[in-house]
C-alpha cells in the first residue's frame, strides 16, 4: 500500500491524501476533451495508455503546445515501438527506422505485423499522422526532423552494442537527446519561451541524456533478462567479463562498483539541468520540464550504491513521488530539492569506490550550482519522535478506506474520463 510505504515520511502521507483528493489539479489541470475531434481525442487515448506519467505533464502544457507535443511523443513512442519490436528482422526493421518519418505524410501507412506492447500506435498510425498534419508548419518541421534523426541513429545501434562510453552519449543522444532538442524547438515555435531556448541544443541535449541515463542505470536487471544492453562494455568490462555476471551474487561488490561509475557519469548531467531549467519562464513548460528531472535525481539516489538493481525493481515511493511532483514548481524548490538528493548520494560514497573521487567532484559542483548554504541540503528530511510517528499511522489508518473508494476517481492524473 502506498501510505504504508510512507508512514517514515508524514509529508508523503499528506501530500498523498491531498493528491488524491484534487492536489493534483494545481498542476496538471484536466482536459477539456468534448471539445476535440475524434482523431485527437484518439491521440490522448494513447498517449494515456502508453505512458501514464508523461501524459500528466503533457496534458498540463498550455494552448497549441499541449497537441503539438503529444503527437510528438506518440510519433517517437511508435517509432520506438519498431526498435524495440525482436521479431521484426532487421533487414525489414533498418528501411523502417530509416524512412519512418516519410510516413508522417502518407495517409494511409500502418504497421500491423507488431508484437509490442504499444503496437496499436503502429496500428493505428492514420489517426497519428492526421493530426500530425493538422499541426502548424512549425511543429511539422520539428516533429519531422527530430523523427528522421532518432531513426537513423536506431538504425546505427541495432547491429552494435554500446561500447565505450562517448557511444553511451551517443546512443542516449539519439533516444533522448534529440528528444531534449525537439521539445526545447517546439517550446520556442510556441513563443511560450525565448529563441534561445530552442538554440541551445548542448543543454536541451543534457536534459535528455539524464533522463535516458537514469531509466538504463535503473532498468539493469529487466533489459539483461530480456537480451537487451545499454550499459556501456568501457565501464562493465572493468568489473566482469559478461554483462550479465554482474548479478550474480559473489559479484556484488564490483557489480556496485560499475553502478556508481554510471551514476556518477549520469551526475555530470546535473549542472546543465540546473542551468537549462533557470532560463524558462512559461510556467506550464517549466512543470513539464522540471518534474521528470526530480524524479529522475531521486531514482539514482535510490539506486547509488544499491544492491537490488541487480537483485529486482527499484522504484521510488509513490508518496515521494508526488511530493516532488507538486513542490517541483519553481526554481528555488528545484534547487533545493536537487541539493537533498545530492547530499543523499554524498552520504552513501565509500572509502573504496574506485569512482569515490570523481563522484565527490561532481556532487561539489552539483551543490555550488544548487546555491542553498550547507544547513538547507537536508532540510526537506524529517526525523520523527515516536509521537509523530504514531499521529501519521494513525492518520494512515483513518484515511485509506475513504482514499481507497476514491482512488479510481483520482487516480492517473492523465486519464481521460
Amino acid at each position: 500500500m502506498d501510505i504504508l510505504k510512507s508512514l517514515g515520511h508524514p509529508e508523503e502521507i499528506f501530500n498523498l491524501f491531498k493528491f488524491k483528493m484534487g492536489g493534483c489539479r494545481a498542476v496538471m489541470p484536466k482536459l477539456d476533451y468534448e471539445s476535440m475531434s475524434d482523431s485527437l481525442r484518439t491521440c490522448y487515448v494513447y498517449l494515456n495508455q502508453t505512458s501514464r506519467s508523461f501524459a500528466a505533464v503533457i496534458q498540463a502544457l498550455d494552448g497549441e503546445l499541449r497537441h503539438a507535443v503529444c503527437i510528438f511523443y506518440l510519433v517517437l513512442r511508435a517509432l520506438d515501438t519498431v526498435e524495440d519490436d525482436m521479431t521484426i528482422p532487421l533487414e525489414k526493421k533498418v528501411p523502417m527506422l530509416n524512412n519512418f518519418h516519410t510516413y508522417l505524410y502518407q495517409e494511409e501507412w500502418c504497421f500491423t505485423e507488431s508484437h509490442e506492447k504499444d503496437r496499436q500506435v503502429l496500428e493505428d498510425f492514420p489517426t497519428i499522422s492526421l493530426e500530425f498534419r493538422n499541426l502548424a508548419q512549425e511543429y511539422r518541421d520539428v516533429i519531422c526532423d527530430i523523427c528522421q534523426r532518432m531513426g537513423v541513429g536506431m538504425a546505427e545501434f541495432l547491429e552494435k552494442k554500446v561500447g565505450s562510453m562517448k557511444e553511451w552519449d551517443l546512443y542516449c543522444h539519439y533516444v533522448a537527446g534529440l528528444v531534449g532538442i525537439g521539445l526545447s524547438r517546439l517550446f520556442s515555435a510556441s513563443q511560450l519561451e525565448d529563441p534561445e531556448v530552442g538554440r541551445d541544443t548542448e543543454l536541451a541535449n543534457s536534459m535528455g541524456l539524464f533522463l535516458q541515463k537514469t531509466n538504463i542505470i535503473r532498468d539493469y536487471l529487466e533489459d539483461t533478462q530480456e537480451g537487451r544492453a545499454f550499459w556501456p562494455k568501457e565501464a562493465w568490462s572493468q568489473f566482469a567479463s559478461r554483462l550479465e555476471d554482474l548479478a550474480q551474487p559473489e559479484k556484488l561488490e564490483s557489480a556496485l562498483s560499475c553502478l556508481n561509475l554510471l551514476v556518477t557519469d549520469a551526475l555530470r548531467h546535473v549542472p546543465d539541468v540546473i542551468a537549462y531549467l533557470s532560463r524558462l519562464r512559461n510556467q506550464s513548460v517549466f512543470n513539464f520540464c522540471a518534474i521528470p528531472q526530480v524524479m529522475a535525481i531521486a531514482t539514482l539516489s535510490t539506486c547509488y550504491n544499491n544492491p537490488m538493481v541487480f537483485q529486482g525493481v527499484v522504484k521510488i515511493r509513490k508518496g515521494q513521488a508526488v511530493t516532488l511532483m507538486m513542490e517541483a514548481t519553481n526554481m528555488r524548490a528545484v534547487q533545493s530539492i536537487i541539493a537533498q538528493y545530492s547530499q543523499e548520494i554524498l552520504q552513501k560514497v565509500s572509502l573504496t569506490d574506485p569512482t569515490r573521487d570523481k563522484t565527490l567532484h561532481i556532487l561539489a559542483v552539483i551543490q555550488e550550482k544548487s546555491a542553498l548554504p550547507q544547513p538547507d541540503l537536508s532540510s526537506r528530511n524529517h526525523h520523527l519522535s515516536p509521537m509523530y510517528l504514531s499521529a501519521a499511522m494513525l492518520l494512515a489508518a483513518l484515511s485509506w478506506q475513504y482514499l481507497s473508494t476514491t482512488a479510481a476517481q483520482a487516480q492517473g492524473t492523465g486519464d481521460m474520463q
